[in-house]
């Protein structure tokens, strides 16, 4: 299989500032249920590998997915704040956020979906972005596409050790270190974060707050897997992690209420799995459970909330006679529990086949049936292709219906309706990849998206807010748009990336807004010392809500110490631009880090 530098294709999203590119199979792990090389992918995918996000270890890692095309990220504030990402203009619950194999989108939430704006690049080893209506593999939410993030995984046999330590602009300190082990067909893994920043005022400081809003988290995460003599292989992996971040809530800042609004998050995700054969069948078990307990505390008060998501899973896999076809299926069976709103279980079988037509076409298709207990059957499916004109020109296509279910608060919560019913959605996209000599590409893709059976809130024209509720919202919502993504290399290390973004927003009942245009450039070089530089431009134009267009500037650079050690300095927002992504809320002012990172 022909390989390339994975950060060369994910340099849309960060410039690289590493001093060695580290050379990987061109493959993606969603797309399909099996692995799959991207060049026979007929669905569009990004792809960030540890060596693309070293650089902003503190940083929240949505600011590095928001320089993918088809992102929007929101956050209320800073570093530990209520943050989530929109794809292709559809809502944050439209995209399943999976960690490791566990989903880890909030079960106890109102609309459900991962609160992304305490998650920093530490530990987190491979982030893919699956685009598209992805229901006939990955069942309810996934809707938009499906964000999948893996933690550290061995690379190399035997020991290997890495840590960074990074400081800078708010009193931010982090630290991380991880521990990996190959050999003899065991692998393990080890990483643990500790971050601490005071952060800034939640509520913009330029419309007069002035109380910082802080943030502390500890993180956790291991992988263990062994292959038997008999072929099997067995392993468990998870995380824990606890979290304190404050906020502000809709009144800003008031004298004499210092740290009154904050959030407490405490979260585990367990995975147990299993692997093997029986004759022509390749086998997957798999076991996962995702804890979330989290309290809001607001003016002395605290309500909490607890959600559970319980899942057994099963997924067969066989050629198909003396072909290339592959035929992959399975069934598995998942339970939402939240305190004080019940329970619900949906439960799927799924089948999918992908297949070679000639040495140019590559096929697959999938379909999934569902069951939900409250509101009964969903038939979903996906079809994709790619056609290789040549090495060198690909075209891709899609086509897909996705559904989400009702949430446990929608159906049982204080404002909820148990005859509320799914929504539902189609999807379709069309792309075109031309590459050339040193990894420069260019690739562009046009979308279409439309849902109805919209869940929203009804206020019901009552004077009480009492009487509100979620209500079926009629109608229904489309979007729409183009994404272009691109690396163009000059002389030996020099290199131009560029990622933009067309949404139109014509058509958006009940759902989220997102700029019509959000374009990303990207200046990489490297010096005969050893430094290298990067200078990341971002731009917003034509934002909801007659808001301002805003241009930010980051510069990262890295020198080597020694060996497998070098230190590295970012500063954001060169320039000191003052905007907002969220109505009323701020975001950073010309910020420094510095920090050292080495393996051995």
């Amino acid at each position: 299989m022909r390989q390339l530098a994975i950060l060369a294709a994910t340099a849309t999203a960060l410039p690289a500032v590493a001093q060695e590119i580290i050379v990987l199979p061109e493959i993606t792990l969603t797309a399909n249920r099996e692995e799959t090389e991207l060049s026979r992918s007929g669905s569009s995918v990004s792809i960030l590998t540890d060596e693309g996000m070293k650089a902003r270890a503190a940083q929240p890692i949505a600011q590095s997915l928001s320089r993918l095309p088809g992102i929007s990220f929101h956050q209320k504030g800073p570093l530990g704040t209520t943050g989530s990402l929109q794809l292709r203009g559809a809502p944050a619950q439209y995209l399943p956020v999976v960690m490791d194999g566990i989903d880890i989108s909030d079960p106890a939430a109102g609309q459900p979906y991962f609160d992304i704006g305490g998650m920093t690049g530490a530990g987190i080893g491979r982030v893919e972005l699956l685009r598209g209506a992805q229901s006939a593999l990955y069942g309810s939410r996934a809707i938009a596409g499906v964000l999948s993030l893996q933690s550290l995984r061995p690379t190399e046999v035997g020991v290997q050790h890495r840590f960074a330590i990074e400081a800078g602009s708010y009193n931010t300190v982090l630290a991380n270190y991880g521990v990996t082990f190959r050999q003899d067909g065991t692998d393990l893994a080890f990483s643990a974060s500790r971050i601490h920043s005071d952060g800034f005022s939640a509520a913009d400081e330029n419309d007069g707050n002035f109380e910082k809003d802080g943030f502390d988290a500890t993180r956790l995460s291991f992988y263990t897997a062994h292959e038997m003599q008999n072929g099997a292989t067995v392993g468990i992996n998870g995380f824990w992690e606890r979290s304190e971040g404050e906020f502000d809530d809709f009144v800003g800042d008031v004298q004499g209420t210092p740290g009154d609004d904050y959030n407490e998050r405490e979260s585990y995700g367990l995975r147990s799995f299993v692997t093997f054969s029986t004759g022509a069948v390749d086998h997957e078990l798999a076991l996962t459970r995702y804890h979330m307990d989290r309290t809001n505390w607001s003016n002395g008060w605290g309500e909490s909330f607890i959600g559970t998501r319980t899942k057994l899973s099963w997924q067969g896999a066989a050629n198909l006679g003396e072909s290339d076809a592959r035929v992959i299926f399975g069934a598995d069976t998942e339970k939402e529990k939240a305190k004080g709103n019940g329970n619900t279980r949906l439960s799927g079988v799924f089948a999918e086949i992908t297949a070679s037509l000639g040495d140019r076409v590559d096929v697959s298709a999938s379909m999934r049936r569902d069951d939900h207990s409250r509101f009964g059957g969903f038939t979903s499916g996906r079809v994709a292709a790619v056609y290789r004109v040549a090495d060198d020109l690909l075209f891709r296509a899609a086509i897909g219906n996705g559904f989400r279910a009702p949430s446990l608060y929608e159906l049982f919560g204080p404002f909820g309706d148990t005859g509320l019913e799914r929504e539902q959605s189609r999807t379709a996209e069309i792309g075109v990849e031309k590459r050339w000599e040193n990894d420069n590409y260019l690739r562009v893709t046009a979308f279409w998206m439309e849902a109805d059976h919209l869940i929203g809130w009804d206020d019901r024209d009552t004077p009480s807010w009492d009487d509100d509720g979620y209500a079926q919202v009629q109608g229904k919502a489309r979007r729409k748009g183009v994404e272009l993504d691109g690396r163009y290399a000059f002389g030996v290390d020099h290199a131009l990336t560029a990622a933009y973004t067309y949404t139109d927003n014509d058509i958006s009942s009940e759902w989220a807004e997102v700029p019509v245009h959000n374009l990303s450039l990207g200046l990489e070089t490297s010096f005969t010392t050893g430094t290298t530089a990067a200078i990341l431009l971002q731009h917003v134009a034509d934002r909801p809500g007659d808001k301002d267009d805003f241009t930010t500037v980051d510069l990262l650079l890295s020198h080597p110490l020694q060996d497998r050690a070098e230190a590295y300095l970012r500063v954001e927002n060169i320039f000191n631009e003052q905007y907002q992504i969220d109505e009323g809320y701020g975001t950073p002012d010309r910020s420094v880090y510095a920090g050292i990172r080495a393996s051995f």
